[in-house]
């Protein structure tokens, strides 16, 4: 990525007339989930038998070598249910934002506690597996359109939780939350969690048929924006693109929890939301293998090992960003290049809180509650013209593989609903 020194706006190298062809790399085959377009209904089976991209992403052989521990993530969402049977004994002391009543652990919604399953569940009683079960979440409970209609509510809740996060043992910010309209207590805050040594992730949207309008905190220069891809390789109609995006993960139709009553999973056509949740559990991945790195060197690894195809390193899609995550080129290959430890790969310049994770030390309480070869290994990605619409094909473990675009939008500065 190039960027201007002093900029504070994301910039992205261009790759010319967007929507032509990027190259002819040939995928090997092609898998539909056919999840997609379906409406949320109940999820009859356990919710691990639709989470189809952890085999590719060779999750099993990766947990041999890591599985985060060490590593903390702060989830800022709707607040987080410890009791779930995936998530007992995974969740740590945290913060509520809202200003009502309840308090972090206070889901009231479910999307939260989802979240929290897809980075650091364990799976247990067929609940949702987190691509880094060793890691601990750290809830930040915030506010939804929904709820803020229904209570009194704290106004800078977003600020507020990111700045706790950023005061918080956690080592990555995960937020599945967008709006159409930067603040700037929300801004400043973003830049307070990135001098604290925060690597901080968020959805860049679904609403491209509603305008395409950059989200926040994604497009905050200190923010690496997430996109996702559906499981055909297309890009979603509604999946956001832009320059706010630079990087894609696994999102297609990977179920949530349906409400705040977890009795039942519903089935999902998938968003940045996931996408987000996955993108951070592999960082914990990735940092829980170099506890000695810091943010940016684990997000420069995320960069330098995505799956792009066959257009030129250093340059980004508007739709994939640098490309889909591909943690076990590092971790079971031992490549990738983490670059320099000082300097953002977001924005090229130095940054003050560029230590390493203090991850090897002690950890908090919990909450109280009752080897793949180099050719599986291979990430590819083409793009096509359809119509008004970009085809992405990416090849993880062997197989066509592709991420839901989605995140979350606002329709106005107060208003906010998930990615």
């Amino acid at each position: 990525m190039t960027v201007g020194m002093g900029q504070t706006r994301k910039r992205r190298v261009s790759l010319g007339r967007r929507g032509r062809l990027l190259g002819t790399m040939a995928v090997a085959a092609a898998w539909t989930v056919g999840f997609a377009g379906v409406a949320p209904s109940a999820v009859a089976a356990d919710a691990q038998s639709k989470q189809w991209y952890l085999e590719p992403m060779h999750a099993e052989e990766m947990w041999k070598t890591t599985t985060g521990e060490g590593i903390k993530v702060a989830v800022i969402d709707t607040g987080v249910n410890p009791t779930t049977p995936s998530l007992k004994g995974q969740v740590l002391k945290g913060f509520d934002a809202t200003g009502a009543d309840g308090d972090e652990y206070d889901d009231y919604d479910g999307h939260g506690t989802s979240m929290a399953e897809l980075i650091a569940g364990t799976g247990e009683g067929g609940g949702l597996k987190g691509l880094a079960p060793g890691a601990k979440v750290i809830p930040m409970r915030i506010t939804d359109t929904k709820f803020q209609n229904e209570n009194s509510v704290n106004a800078d809740d977003t600020e507020d939780a990111i700045r706790a996060a950023a005061d918080s043992d956690a080592q990555i910010i995960s937020m599945s939350f967008a709006s159409d309209y930067p603040g700037r207590g929300e801004r400043e805050a973003v830049a307070y969690a990135e001098s604290k040594g925060k690597l901080f992730f968020a959805g860049v949207g679904n609403n491209a048929k509603k305008g395409n309008k950059e989200q926040y905190p994604a497009a905050y220069p200190q923010v690496a924006g997430v996109a996702a891809t559906d499981s055909s390789g297309a890009a979603s109609a509604y999946s956001q693109h832009g320059k706010i995006v630079d990087i894609a993960a696994p999102g297609d139709g990977i179920p949530l929890w349906c409400d705040s009553k977890f009795q039942d999973y519903c089935d999902s056509e998938g968003g940045t939301s996931q996408a987000t949740a996955i993108t951070s559990a592999a960082a914990a991945l990735i940092w829980s293998a170099h506890l000695e790195w810091t943010a940016n060197q684990v997000l420069n690894l995320l960069f330098d090992t995505a799956g792009r195809g066959d257009w030129e390193k250093g340059t980004l899609n508007d739709y994939l960003g640098h490309g889909v995550i591909r943690p076990a080129v590092n971790i079971l290959k031992g490549t990738g290049d983490p670059g320099d430890p000082d300097i953002s790969p977001l924005t090229h310049e130095k940054t003050s809180g560029s230590t390493a994770s203090p991850a090897a030390t002690a950890s908090a309480e919990p909450a109280k509650s009752a080897g793949a070869d180099d050719a599986a290994m291979a990430g590819a990605g083409s793009e096509k013209e359809q119509g008004s619409s970009t085809q992405l094909v990416l090849i993880l473990g062997g197989v066509a593989v592709a991420v839901v675009l989605g995140a979350t939008a606002l329709a106005l500065a107060r208003q906010r609903r998930r990615a």
